[in-house]
């Protein structure tokens, strides 16, 4: 078969360009250190970097909504702790009241020390977390309790929340609902925290020192339930937390497996890269040497 001169330069110049173009895609990608700069390098490659980047902020908001759930119930769980400190103020100053050698001073001394106890408790249950309400169910712009006053005493607590819980989205199809209705608080074998504050004031006012009978005996028994509720309120938020730090660790492994297999796909190996880059100078250079003489060459080198 007989090659032509135009043939062979055809051939030439098409593996020059081949060779220029390898060229110009290694030194893009040293440049940027990304493997593909556009979708048209490899429509399935840049799929699978889309998805990975999408599957990773989807990641980062996860890790945001855990931590701050997590700051949430770690708020919850100081502000239950200095409520469960105020009802055993408040249990110590009624049993102190309920004794024979109590008189009437030291009981009035006791309920004004009561009410105030009680004002602690509702500023401990409007507690707040990132200018939300952590006890007010889903009504978190607003403070869910308030104290209730009767002829200038306090006689207790009202709640003005909701009475859901707040649910949070913590991965793909998983959710979990922070420990928000305060009415809970509030309740305790079917009582009212509110009804029993008001017994202790009726009691702690009657006769002189106060109806001893009743500070002794049955207020003792209600208040150690309303504060078991408090320590079992505190229990349910112990354990939310303890998932939220499991779904932490768990949110980043997920971000550590998202990472690497993102930098696999997207990220050069500089040195492998570079190498591959030599070699395709080396074959640039070879076909250009190659092609000198091709284009030297005449039909008075074929007649010598």
């Amino acid at each position: 078969m007989r090659v032509s001169s135009n043939v062979t330069y055809n051939d030439f110049i098409k593996n020059l360009g081949m060779n220029a173009s390898k060229i110009q895609k290694t030194m893009n990608q040293l440049s940027s250190l990304k493997e593909v700069s556009q979708s048209s390098d490899n429509p399935l490659l840049v799929s699978k970097i889309i998805n990975l980047n999408v599957s990773l902020d989807k990641n980062k908001t996860y890790a945001q909504e855990i931590k701050d759930s997590v700051s949430w119930s770690n708020t919850q769980d100081s502000a239950l702790g200095s409520v469960g400190e105020s009802m055993n103020r408040i249990r110590n100053l009624i049993q102190a009241s309920g004794t024979a050698t109590a008189g009437k001073e030291e009981v009035q001394a006791n309920k004004s020390e009561i009410q105030q106890e009680i004002r602690s408790i509702v500023d401990a249950l409007n507690t707040n977390f990132d200018g939300r309400y952590v006890f007010a169910g889903q009504a978190t712009d607003q403070p869910p309790f308030e104290v209730i006053e009767t002829n200038g005493e306090v006689t207790g607590i009202q709640y003005n929340g909701t009475t859901h819980q707040l649910p949070r989205e913590i991965s793909d199809g998983v959710s979990i609902e922070l420990v928000t209705d305060g009415s809970q608080l509030l309740q305790a074998d079917g009582e009212s925290l509110s009804g029993f504050l008001n017994e202790v004031m009726t009691a702690l006012n009657t006769g002189d020192d106060g109806d001893k009978d009743a500070l002794s005996g049955a207020l003792m028994e209600k208040i150690d339930k309303f504060s078991s509720n408090i320590v079992d309120t505190r229990a349910n938020i112990g354990a939310v937390t303890n998932r939220l730090k499991s779904a932490e660790a768990r949110n980043e492994s997920e971000k550590l497996s998202l990472t690497q297999s993102l930098s696999e796909r997207q990220d050069v190996d500089i040195a492998e890269k570079y190498m591959e880059y030599q070699n395709q100078m080396l074959a640039y250079q070879t076909t250009m040497a190659m092609g000198t003489k091709i284009m030297q060459t005449t039909i008075l080198d074929y007649v010598r």
